[in-house]
């Protein structure tokens, strides 16, 4: 079984939500996963000047979620490709059901 990885948030810009008492991302955002320097895309935290959000996931950033994504105003086309915009336990879009040899 194929390990799922869990991708949280890395932004260009932050925003303070009062309803819930701490910062959410805004502007751009990027999928990051905890422990690496980069984000999914291959673009560096810290050149790149994005702030990381380890309690944001990267599910809850998309527009369609409605979670944090209040602020965001884009959403990084590579990281989405990457990390995929269903969410981690969505089912894939096909199967193959009978392979050739």
């Amino acid at each position: 079984m194929a390990r799922t990885r869990r991708y949280d948030v890395a932004a260009s810009g932050r925003w303070w939500d009062q309803d819930d008492g701490r910062w959410l991302p805004a502007g751009e955002v990027h999928a990051w996963e905890q422990g690496r320097n980069e984000t999914v895309c291959g673009l560096s935290l810290h050149r790149s000047g994005l702030t990381r959000f380890p309690a944001v996931t990267w599910t809850d950033v998309l527009p369609e979620s409605g979670g944090a994504a209040d602020a965001v105003r884009r959403v990084c086309p590579r990281c989405a490709s990457a990390a995929g915009r269903r969410g981690p336990d969505a089912r894939p879009a096909w199967r193959r059901v009978n392979p050739r040899p």
